[in-house]
């Protein structure tokens, strides 16, 4: 038996993603997980601050999901799903469709958010298609972010993802995010650009652009948009990858909004951190574009895990306990106390500005430090020492936790920010 570390195993073959090895070739080892803390391979806590990139909204290893999958998986535990569905597919389409926004009626799955997002993409393209128009462009955000696949990539405009592959990426336009400021003269010039007719569809963080540094808007302003683009037959893809499953303080983001999406991106905690997987939901007009006598206009697009049983019943299980009182009142605990924070550091001399929206919450320091910088690395290094699991992006440090964490936990989280703050 090997006397090496994990970590220095982990050097001889792995490639980590958004990791560049020479500066960074060290790798943290995790050896367990349990509710909102990590332990590395010596045995430090860490309490998960971010909630593993927001997949375990539950908790990790969470019992009541591990139970229900360890079931499935003595019944079913993979098959084709082209030709053939199961149990877990079909509820779990039964169950999300009666939370979702009530204009969704179909369910495509696939792997994860990037390939919900390309769907989306895919969808929005060949509706049009299908009805004999030639619309190819889409419409986004600028700073948003949507994913790793080409089409994905095509919609987002962080460059640091995206340098080497623009020349290859899909037609895009960008407009700004909405502010009581500029919404006038964005519904003015997309008013006049939807003139043309060749725009396919918008894709749109609601309310919080998470890559961008949980960069938030109010769901007045895109209200407006999301109105006028309807108006002239435009798809509105809704990326809820991050939002979705309660973050803002409802089960989804656009259920802050009076106009619905047409499409809407779902995984992370979909499967409640457990497995990957993802959906792409639609309204029943867009998937009557596809349903035909010609063969070729379907959506051909699969992946050989699609509705993976043990993944719908992972997050069948993820639904059940979302929609418990418990964790609804987890949520509203959690908000509450993100809200007592910031009004204890919001004047902190260090603090640019500070935003909440439901459990998600950001602040900005007014010091200036690259997306990946050594400065941002040392802040990091100081979360990690003191047992608290915080990724800023740059400047901007946010705190999406487990809705299972405890006020303790929570209160440690603040601490060590607070104590981060003064070292800087």
């Amino acid at each position: 038996m090997t006397t090496e570390s994990l970590s220095e195993r982990d050097k001889k073959h792995l490639w980590h993603p958004l990791t560049q090895h020479k500066l960074h070739p060290q790798m943290l080892a995790i050896a367990k997980a349990k509710g909102a803390v990590l332990y590395d391979e010596h045995g430090k806590e860490y309490i998960d601050g971010i909630a593993s990139w927001y997949t375990c909204m539950y908790g990790h290893c969470n019992d009541y999901i591990l139970e229900k999958v360890h079931q499935q998986m003595q019944r079913l535990d993979q098959v084709v799903f082209s030709g053939f569905t199961h149990e877990p597919a079909v509820r779990l389409s039964e169950e999300l469709i009666k939370i979702l926004p009530a204009n969704q009626e179909k369910l495509f799955f696939s792997d994860n958010g990037s390939t919900a997002v390309e769907i989306g993409i895919k969808m929005a393209l060949q509706y049009h298609f299908n009805k004999g128009e030639k619309r190819q462009i889409m419409l986004a955000f600028e700073d948003g972010f949507h994913g790793d696949t080409f089409g994905a990539m095509s919609v987002s405009s962080l460059s640091v993802y995206n340098g080497p592959f623009e020349d290859f990426f899909i037609a895009v336009e960008r407009i700004p995010v909405p502010t009581k400021e500029n919404i006038t003269d964005i519904l003015k010039q997309l008013s006049s650009r939807l003139q043309q007719n060749n725009i396919a569809g918008f894709i749109y963080e609601p309310l919080v652009q998470g890559a961008a540094a949980m960069k938030m808007h109010d769901a007045e302003g895109l209200d407006q948009i999301l109105r006028l683009l309807k108006r002239h037959e435009v798809l509105c893809v809704a990326d809820e990858v991050m939002t979705g499953f309660g973050k803002t303080g409802k089960h989804f983001a656009s259920d802050h909004l009076t106009t619905k999406p047409d499409i809407i991106c779902l995984s992370k905690a979909l499967t409640a951190g457990l497995m990957p997987m993802a959906i792409t939901s639609c309204t029943q007009d867009v998937y009557d574009a596809f349903y035909s006598d010609d063969m070729a206009k379907g959506l051909f697009h699969g992946h050989t895990y699609t509705a993976n049983p043990l993944a719908c019943t992972a997050a069948l299980a993820g639904l059940e306990l979302l929609l418990s009182e418990e964790i609804q009142n987890n949520i509203q605990r959690i908000i509450v106390s993100h809200q007592r924070f910031n009004e204890e550091i919001k004047n902190h001399p260090k603090i640019e500005n500070t935003r909440q929206c439901g459990t998600i919450y950001a602040l900005n320091l007014n010091v200036k430090m690259e997306r990946y910088g050594n400065l941002r690395d040392k802040l990091m290094g100081h979360f990690m020492e003191n047992g608290v699991f915080l990724r800023p992006l740059g400047n901007t440090i946010y705190i999406l936790t487990p809705y299972v964490i405890s006020d303790g936990q929570l209160q440690k989280i603040y601490d060590t920010i607070k104590s981060a703050l003064d070292a800087l």
